[in-house]
């Protein structure tokens, strides 16, 4: 199938079938269980692995949501649009404050704002995973934050 994953060359793309709404539905590389092992063992015993999330607040206002799994320390970058090109932008900006050594890993969701997860891994050199379709629990402590942060970030 034109456009589909290829295994043989470890490409990701997106594949030729589309969700009902039209969108197109991601065929990602580095899903959440090709984490390295020590990762997958003791998932929260190595610090440096993030957890990230775009939260929605009213009309033309997002925020990604980074959460550090050993530490559960929680970092907010704001975020002009919810396009991709802007979001990995934005990550790309907010990565280079942080020393390597802290940020090794990025797990997200399966959200259209990451369609451009290569160029983010290539310029930043953290590597990046994707949770499974409809298991946000697998991104467990950056669903806990973006929770406790809808006190204050409502939707309208």
């Amino acid at each position: 199938m034109p456009g589909a994953f290829a295994p043989e060359t470890g490409d990701a793309s997106f594949t030729s079938s589309h969700y009902e709404d039209g969108r197109p539905r991601q065929n990602l590389r580095h899903g959440i269980d090709q984490r390295t092992p020590c990762d997958s063992r003791r998932p929260r015993a190595i610090p440096a692995h993030w957890e990230g999330d775009l939260l929605f607040g009213s009309p033309n206002s997002q925020i990604a949501t980074l959460v550090e799994r050993h530490t559960r320390y929680v970092m907010l970058v704001r975020v002009a649009s919810k396009d991709t090109e802007t979001v990995v932008n934005a990550l790309i900006k907010h990565a280079g404050k942080l020393p390597q050594e802290l940020y090794r890993s990025l797990t997200w969701d399966r959200g259209k704002e990451m369609a451009d997860h290569k160029r983010f891994t290539v310029t930043t050199d953290i590597r990046g995973y994707f949770c499974d379709p409809q298991h946000p629990w697998q991104r467990g402590s950056n669903e806990n934050a973006n929770g406790l942060l809808r006190q204050y970030f409502r939707k309208d």
